[in-house]
């Protein structure tokens, strides 16, 4: 689940071993030119900003803030299952 920005303390663990050991939220959405869901995740065993990345495409656009929202929370469940099988 995306959830808004906080503080993120780290884990006291070594390496991620489940989907807690990240957390992932939203910054903003626009509706300029239809919503955009813009995804920021952090794994927390060492506070590693998993994305956005250089060269990341955008989220959308959508038609609802709502649909943005699940895309966001649809790639982070994605980057966290990538990054739980091979973490770098």
């Amino acid at each position: 689940m995306v959830r808004r920005k906080m503080n993120i303390a780290p884990s006291q663990k070594d390496v991620p071993d489940s989907a807690e050991d990240y957390v992932a939220y939203t910054t903003r959405f626009t509706p300029a030119t239809g919503y955009f869901g813009m995804l920021s995740l952090v794994r927390t065993t060492d506070l590693r900003k998993l994305y956005p990345f250089n060269g990341a495409s955008d989220i959308g656009p959508f038609q609802s803030v709502d649909a943005a929202r699940d895309a966001a929370n649809e790639l982070a469940a994605k980057l966290i299952e990538a990054d739980l099988k091979c973490p770098e």
